[in-house]
């Protein structure tokens, strides 16, 4: 699950509609004989409250967010910092930049000699295939694996 979902669910169910929620409150065990322009006038400050709600979690949730990213900034480093060691950060920086490639390449020149020259084991097959996942889910994140894993549950079901 990632930060955005996980923020958007919070923030609905601390949120989600309390105005409507607490408007159809109001109209039970309040007066009867309320006239439809209190009752708009009564829908629309509650709808103002639960919007006022909505922001004020939209800016929690993004003010731990940054403050989540400057934490990592501060225990990992940034770009700039390496720049700053005159060859050795530059040689960090390539090699930053290099991992996704790298690994890509190399897991799919992995697959092309199992799937071409090797006969492998059934534990190696299976060790390829979660090395193919890490590296889908590194390269293309968590809706890829998302995505996949019907697919990969189906070819394991027809073994």
């Amino acid at each position: 699950m990632s930060f955005e979902s996980f923020a958007t669910g919070l923030g609905n169910l601390l949120t989600g509609n309390l105005a409507q929620t607490i408007f159809d409150g109001i109209k039970t065990y309040f007066p009867p004989d309320m006239t439809p322009e209190q009752q708009a006038r009564l829908r629309l400050e509650l709808e103002r409250i639960e919007q006022d709600k909505r922001q004020q979690t939209d800016n929690a949730l993004l003010e731990a967010e940054q403050m989540l990213t400057e934490r990592i900034s501060k225990l990992e480093g940034t770009a700039s910092d390496l720049k700053s060691l005159p060859f050795v950060g530059r040689l960090m920086l390539f090699a930053r930049g290099c991992q996704r490639p790298v690994w890509g390449f190399f897991t799919m020149y992995l697959d092309w000699c199992w799937f071409s020259q090797w006969t492998l084991s059934e534990k190696q097959q299976a060790a390829l295939i979660v090395v193919n996942i890490l590296v889908l889910g590194f390269l293309f994140g968590e809706r890829a694996i998302r995505n996949l894993t019907p697919l990969i549950s189906q070819l394991f079901r027809k073994s």
